[in-house]
């Protein structure tokens, strides 16, 4: 069947057939001089939500990624210093984000590297190539990714290795990060033999932490950790590593801890991990645990009242009003603007590439009535500008549609959930939806 152009039979009917429609020609106006999110806001939805909790966490500022899409290790991180805090006797702490990305990169850069040399006999237009040379060097991860990287590098304090002006606008290191990649990939695949791919690896390493170094700083292999808490009382620790760091001050374990996902598209009480994806040569596979949604509610509302915030991600962008921090998946009426029915459900969202994970936070309250959940607390790691200092509420039917995955401990998985990660995790090919980074 050959494919039907356009004729200008067919333009002058659509031209007609606007031009008759009042409500399609008041909507231009509105449109042609205002954003949809404004024109499309369901008044209605807006003001049936409020933002107070039967069950709250959070008694601490946010944290503030900037120009960076450092949304996984902010939420990672925001996690693990709530306990901290308590531990040292302060109100707010943060680890360094900053120390985090850097060891990110340095690794993820030799993860690519690795994947180039073993898909060295791959045409250049391969899929599977293709995936990974177009997104070598960006900000996003997943949780099994954050786990990996504290894991092998520990964690300091924010003092310990600050923010630069690098760390908080990320693109033109990554920029120049890709091109020193690139270059090394196409050095690899043009190389006469495994020893000579393996010193274009060794130069390549070289360069990528002589860059990082220029634009993080260089991470400190011990720090002198001296604090005073919340009592005026002043404690001193003196030189640790960043790993005694991580060992003497952490109060949860993210080694315990499981990725929870709901993807519709395939069965439950799975595993699944996707190729190619990670950061740390070495480290444990990624792997999901596909679960139905209404067990992840469960989960995320047990933490919450047994004191835990939740990291979870999630497609951000979808049904928000940001200005005021609210989530509904029915807060933008787009149906009534353009007149047409939007039929896909969570599962086509994400074969049709509608939908993916694009953002990690945190869960840090629950609104419960009569045991099932209404609304949710969010810590964003935005700044205090938007919502409520930066805490967003999301609404529970927000939820259904839009989370795609939480981290879990283990402990807190039912018997017949918990029996399945021990089964053999289905591959799903590079450019998997489930393969996402979250990098907003």
């Amino acid at each position: 069947m050959s494919a039907k152009p356009l004729s200008t039979p067919d333009l002058d009917r659509l031209r007609k057939e606007f031009s008759a429609d009042a409500t399609a020609k008041l909507l231009q106006n509105a449109l042609t001089a205002a954003e949809l999110k404004d024109i499309a806001l369901d008044r209605e939805v807006l003001t049936s939500i409020d933002t107070t909790m039967s069950h709250r966490l959070d008694d601490w500022s946010v944290t503030n990624q900037k120009q960076s899409g450092r949304c996984w290790l902010f939420a990672g991180l925001n996690l693990l210093r709530a306990g901290t805090a308590k531990k040292l006797g302060v109100k707010d702490f943060e680890f360094s984000q900053n120390h985090a990305m850097f060891f990110d990169k340095m690794e993820r850069a030799n993860y690519f590297l690795q994947s180039i040399v073993d898909l060295v006999d791959r045409e250049t237009d391969d899929r599977t190539l293709a995936t990974l040379l177009q997104d070598c060097m960006g900000d996003g991860g997943q949780w099994n990714m954050f786990v990996a990287v504290i894991a092998k590098h520990g964690l300091v304090p924010k003092s310990a290795m600050p923010e630069t002006i690098s760390s908080s606008g990320t693109r033109q290191m990554n920029s120049s990060l890709r091109k020193i990649l690139h270059t090394a990939a196409r050095d690899i695949r043009v190389a006469a033999d495994p020893d000579a791919r393996a010193e274009i690896v060794e130069t390549t390493l070289s360069t990528v932490w002589r860059a990082l170094c220029m634009h993080l700083g260089t991470p400190p292999d011990r720090f002198f950790w001296q604090w005073t808490d919340a009592d005026k009382q002043f404690h001193r620790d003196g030189w640790l590593t960043p790993q005694e760091f991580r060992n003497k001050y952490l109060t949860i374990d993210p080694d315990d801890y499981v990725c929870l996902v709901h993807d519709p598209r395939n069965p439950v009480n799975r595993t699944y991990t996707v190729e190619l994806l990670g950061n740390v040569v070495g480290a444990p596979q990624v792997v999901y645990l596909n679960v139905d949604v209404e067990l992840m509610k469960k989960l995320t509302a047990e933490m919450i009242i047994d004191g835990s915030p939740v990291w979870f991600g999630c497609d951000v962008g979808q049904m928000m009003d940001r200005e005021r921090g609210f989530w509904d998946a029915r807060l933008l009426d787009l149906e009534g603007v353009y007149n047409t029915r939007f039929t896909l459900d969570k599962a086509a969202r994400l074969e049709y590439h509608q939908t993916m994970m694009t953002h990690a936070m945190l869960f840090t309250g629950v609104d419960l009535v009569d045991g099932a959940p209404r609304k949710w607390r969010v810590e964003n790691s935005w700044g205090e500008e938007s919502a409520e200092k930066g805490f967003y509420t999301m609404n529970d039917s927000w939820y259904s549609e839009y989370v795609f995955e939480i981290a879990a401990p283990k402990s807190s998985l039912p018997p017949e959930v918990l029996a399945a990660l021990d089964t053999e995790p289905v591959v799903l090919p590079a450019w998997d939806p489930m393969g996402a980074l979250a990098g907003r």
